[in-house]
């Protein structure tokens, strides 16, 4: 009988315990854990199947699971500056561990292996985004001539832009999408609000994301814009949106809004217009492109 309580009370244990699987998300990852004799997969597809009948497993059972984006390059190196054998389950499970308290990582909810994936892939690329405007924002430093931190000014004046954007807004939900290019790549950070009529609701993650990107561009003069799309039920979607111009936004008109949304950006063709959609001119949002400046003076 006490045999049995034991049993018992291990397996109500076992659904208290969160765990948190680190996943090879394509094929050249796969390749290169291939090198570790431990690692005893012998293709990417029957690695998959595998993770996702484990995931449903535990789901099952009541387990919660976290999948976090496994890196063979920084796996290396995490063993390395441990002193770790990188070919050892142990190993890979230390690291797991790592990454699930600082990677990009998602519940396991029962969707397809096929559907979590790209939104894996997509997480990791938004932390990573975030991170590198960041870091790009705090290397600015001081302004010479005030000595006011140029990134710290430019959030602020940010996250002002973003609120009024989003205060003015028809009602409806919005989808926002800012763009800033310059070297070496382009950054992009999207903003989803939902409208239930009363309130707005969104990410926080998602705007301190966004809103780190428009600091990025505000402060550095980069190239780069900014649309937005309400949706509303019974309505066609609006879209419209500004361009970046010295510390502010500058509306962009409704030919320029619809260029922007019906040409291809690699190639640059032309693309058909949207059904139910409306390309317009910038509703009435005050000065919101404006910026006030001490004379002769910007950051």
């Amino acid at each position: 009988m006490a045999h049995t309580d034991n049993r018992t009370m291990r397996r109500v244990l076992h659904r208290e315990i969160a765990g948190t699987i680190g996943l090879l998300t394509d094929e050249h990852d796969f390749r290169a854990m291939r090198r570790y004799r431990s690692f005893t997969f012998a293709d990417h597809a029957t690695y998959l199947k595998q993770v996702e009948a484990l995931l449903r497993t535990r789901a099952l059972q009541g387990s919660h699971t976290t999948v976090a984006l496994f890196d063979p390059e920084e796996y290396a190196q995490f063993c390395t500056q441990k002193g770790l054998d990188p070919d050892h389950p142990s190993s890979r499970t230390r690291f797991t561990a790592q990454i699930a308290a600082t990677g990009p990582t998602l519940p396991y909810d029962g969707r397809p292996l096929a559907d979590l994936l790209p939104a894996l892939v997509d997480e990791a690329v938004r932390q990573a985004t975030w991170e590198y405007a960041t870091t790009l924002l705090a290397r600015l430093g001081a302004c010479t001539s005030c000595g006011e931190d140029i990134g710290r000014a430019a959030f602020t004046r940010a996250a002002s832009l973003l609120v009024r954007i989003l205060d003015t807004a028809p009602p409806g939900d919005r989808h926002l999408v800012c763009s800033v290019t310059g070297p070496p790549e382009t950054l992009t950070a999207a903003l989803h609000i939902t409208d239930d009529g009363d309130s707005l609701e969104l990410n926080e993650t998602e705007a301190l994301e966004f809103t780190t990107v428009l600091a990025l561009g505000l402060a550095t003069e980069s190239p780069g814009g900014l649309v937005i799309r309400v949706s509303a039920p019974d309505t066609p979607d609006r879209v419209y949106g500004w361009r970046m111009r010295a510390h502010g936004l500058e509306p962009l008109t409704a030919g320029e809004v619809f260029d922007a949304y019906c040409t291809d950006v690699e190639s640059g063709d032309l693309i058909s217009p949207e059904s139910n959609v409306d390309y317009c001119a910038l509703p009435d949002l005050g000065d919101i492109g404006e910026e006030k400046h001490t004379p002769g003076h910007q950051h």
